[in-house]
């Protein structure tokens, strides 16, 4: 307490915590623009799934089975402890155009087919009730929208639509149609042929009269091209060897169609690689065959005729060991011969061939029981064929190629050197058995000519005939290959159902309800950041450092009078509650002087100081009203009295005390006009005639209440602060800037002005309560101005028979106030 007055400053100096129940009431006020920005969002969002066109994504999945054999990783040391398969190679070879171009020969892509609808594009695919078969061996007019329309059971007609506006942007509608097969009726079945299309037009099912549809012929090279690159397939994990395989499209039989012919595709690829081993040695051993059968022909007949020249019978039975073992020998070199005549054949095939070894000939296909040989070529022709498979898709300069001619290489060097060993040692044997087959031809010698002769003819038949058999067995077996084999790879997962990939319904509908409601808020909260005018009491006292007394609500009653004319008004109440607090302050004062300004005209100074002026003479206080703001006077034309006679004629010795204090019809309450407007008011209120004015009020009345000039515009407002005791400074909700309660903070900071107290006017309806804040600095409490609610009911409210009926329009725009 200092000097008999409580010190309230101090209040301010408390640091204040973010008050989020305050925000919250705030914000929330706003819930109508909040719902109809929502309720705008969702139509939009619905309007928006409404007109697009769905898509959908399928996927089946591919189980890659290990190709490489282990002597393969033994040769490359970069895959001794990774038995995995490049999985990339087989991921090119499924974006591939030409595995796309085998699955798209088992479908029929090349003409879409969609219903007539005013809403959204609707592809009819495998539910279109007709189909065209295109002859592509013609010049045929694609990409054109060809409208069909029945007209009989039997019967149709082909259009175009009349472009409408928005057709023009539309490229689909854009593309070029074969005019010469338009507006014509044509039957099912009919081939539809001009100088630029030509195709025949099925029914699948029974269609209705005047039932239409659309379809649109596509160019084969183009249907490539799109779902070549519509296909994405990766990995599902990076330990396994299953490739997931997957498409978007707008209709799910489509896409699922066109990824399981792919699939299949890919699985017939496989096994068609892997016959081709087969097929090439059914062919070498069929080219084998056609040569011996001539020449077996030849030695049987001659063996025929030479028995029956010489008539001889039975030659074998007496001779037969040695043309046994002779025999023997014969059929062993036979197939020493054949056995180096395929290494040879084997080198000069090396030799000749740098990359592709995908046509060699394995030795067990042939009869040879060379293991070691057999894995390496094995292994040769799977890296050959992977390295095929890959060609298909990339160049050959790409890192996968490259890294498979390396291991080719070193596979063929290994082969080549194995090769070299196998001709040594097989030459060797073959030596071995000329040699034994010579001793053994000297002992035929000694035989008569004759049985000599015919026993040259009969080794010459066996010898053709074991081959010719050996070769049949060889046919036999690489024919039971061929049937037996199975593709290495298999479909794990074919596609079935797609999921909805756009639009994404509940997503985008979270996203509506996320923008109606942040949107509004962001701009309110942009506004309020932006807006510089004071909306509201927490606002107010974290701008200003003067306390806060009072609130005073916005009244929307006909007169200025409010307090008298009105006193069960809530306004009225705020002003009791407002003279309430003025009690505690200066108390020990006989007569109370309260000064009332402002920053600027308009924060309703005048109309606070007519209503406080009101509330004192209520309570029993003999009050005087002083207009001091003697430039732009106001107080007399709000009270009903003249203005002729008032302060200013006074102070210029026209008029004497007594005539300028005039009474009102209100009981204690007077009044002193400011009177004319002179041409120096500053200076007439430092004479001293005012003072002894003053001195004359004290006398007479206990409360004088001072409606000055603002402060912030004209001087003379400091200079009557030496005769207040009370000094209210008005600021105006939605009126009042930021920027003038800079100057009346500076003032209050550097003690130049004391027994200052803010008084928050014109609280508009904004919610249920205007006050977020409860108790204020300084005495007692501050009022909250509350609307009719179904709390308060009529009872601060006069029982006027001439007041308006509310109108819904007001009271919505009065959601919308601070």
């Amino acid at each position: 307490m200092i000097d008999g007055k409580i010190d309230i400053s101090k209040f301010e100096q408390e640091a204040k915590p973010i008050d989020i129940k305050y925000y919250l009431i705030k914000y929330s006020r706003y819930w109508p623009l909040y719902a109809t920005c929502i309720f705008i969002a969702m139509v939009l969002v619905f309007l928006f799934h409404r007109y697009s066109v769905e898509e959908y994504q399928v996927q089946g999945s591919v189980l890659i089975k290990p190709k490489n054999s282990p002597e393969v990783r033994i040769l490359d040391r970069s895959n001794i402890f990774s038995g995995s398969n490049n999985l990339e190679n087989d991921i090119l070879l499924f974006t591939s155009k030409n595995l796309a171009e085998e699955a798209l020969k088992k479908l029929h892509f090349d003409v879409s087919y969609y219903a007539s609808t005013n809403i959204k594009e609707v592809e009819l695919y495998d539910k279109s009730p007709i189909k065209v078969l295109v002859d592509w061996d013609v010049h045929q007019t694609e990409g054109g929208t060809v409208h069909f329309t029945m007209v009989s059971d039997t019967e149709f007609t082909l259009t175009k639509e009349d472009k409408a506006f928005f057709d023009f942007f539309n490229s689909k509608n854009n593309r070029p149609l074969d005019e010469a097969i338009l507006n014509k009726t044509y039957k099912f079945g009919e081939v539809i042929q001009s100088d630029l299309s030509k195709f025949v037009i099925h029914q699948n099912r029974d269609m209705e009269e005047g039932d239409k549809l659309y379809f649109i012929i596509h160019n084969p090279v183009d249907v490539l091209d799109n779902y070549s690159r519509a296909v994405t397939v990766r990995p599902i994990n990076s330990l396994g060897t299953v490739l997931q395989v997957s498409m978007v499209s707008q209709v799910v039989e489509k896409g699922r169609d066109y990824v399981n012919a792919l699939m299949d595709s890919f699985i017939d690829y496989d096994l068609k690689e892997k016959n081709r081993i087969s097929e090439n040695t059914l062919r070498f051993i069929s080219d084998q065959m056609h040569i011996l059968e001539d020449t077996l022909k030849m030695v049987e007949s001659s063996m025929l005729n030479f028995k029956v020249d010489n008539k001889l019978m039975d030659v074998n039975s007496e001779f037969g060991g040695v043309l046994g073992n002779i025999q023997n020998l014969e059929d062993l070199i036979q197939d020493i011969e054949f056995e180096l005549s395929y290494y040879k054949s084997l080198q000069t095939y090396l030799g000749n061939k740098t990359k592709d070894y995908s046509d060699i000939i394995a030795p067990s296909i042939v009869g040879l029981s060379d293991g070691f040989l057999n894995g390496l070529i094995q292994s040769l022709v799977g890296v050959s064929m992977e390295r095929r498979k890959l060609l298909a898709v990339v160049n050959e300069n790409h890192p996968n190629v490259v890294q498979l001619d390396e291991q080719i290489s070193k596979l063929r060097e290994n082969i080549f050197e194995n090769i070299n060993n196998l001709v040594s040692n097989t030459e060797r044997r073959k030596a071995e058995a000329q040699k034994r087959l010579k001793e053994l031809d000297g002992e035929f010698a000694k035989l008569p000519q004759t049985e000599s002769d015919y026993t040259k003819i009969l080794r010459q038949f066996k010898l053709r005939e074991n081959l010719y058999n050996y070769l049949l067995e060889k046919r036999a077996e690489a024919g039971i290959a061929k049937a037996s084999n199975i593709p290495d790879n298999s479909v794990l997962d074919y596609a079935r159902r797609g999921s909805l990939i756009f639009p994404k319904k509940a997503q985008n509908y979270g996203l509506a309800l996320g923008l109606g409601f942040f949107i509004p808020l962001l701009f309110l909260l942009a506004f309020h950041y932006l807006n510089n005018r004071i909306m509201d009491q927490i606002q107010l006292k974290n701008a200003i450092r003067i306390p806060l007394l009072g609130t005073i609500g916005l009244s929307n009653k006909d007169t200025n009078m409010i307090v008298a004319e009105f006193p069960k008004a809530m306004v009225s109440e705020s002003f009791r509650s407002l003279r309430s607090a003025l009690f505690y302050i200066a108390s020990e004062k006989k007569c109370k002087k309260i000064l009332v300004t402002s920053s600027v005209s308009g924060e309703g100074k005048t109309f606070i100081s007519l209503n406080l002026a009101a509330a004192m003479a209520l309570s029993g206080k003999k009050t005087v009203l002083i207009g001091l703001d003697l430039r732009k006077p106001k107080i007399a034309d709000y009270v009903g009295v003249g203005n002729k006679v008032g302060l200013s004629s006074y102070l210029v010795d026209r008029s004497t005390k007594e005539e300028i204090v005039i009474p009102t019809k209100y009981e204690n309450l007077y009044i002193v006009p400011s009177g004319p407007i002179p041409p120096n008011p500053a200076e007439l209120l430092l004479k001293d005639k005012m003072t002894e004015f003053l001195t004359y009020l004290e006398g007479e009345f206990d409360v004088v209440v001072m409606d000055t000039p603002p402060i912030g515009l004209v001087s003379e407002t400091m200079d009557l602060l030496r005769f207040s005791d009370v000094n209210l400074y008005i600021i105006r909700q939605d009126y009042t800037h930021k920027k003038y309660l800079l100057m009346i903070n500076d003032l209050y900071a550097n003690d130049q002005i004391r027994d200052f107290y803010a008084v928050f006017n014109g609280m508009r309806a904004g919610g249920d309560i205007y006050d977020f804040g409860g108790y204020n600095y300084g005495y007692g409490y501050n009022y909250s101005y509350m609307r009719k609610n179904k709390y308060t009911g009529n009872y601060y409210e006069d029982d006027d028979s001439k007041k308006k009926p509310s109108q819904w329009l007001d009271k919505l725009i009065g959601k919308f106030r601070v």
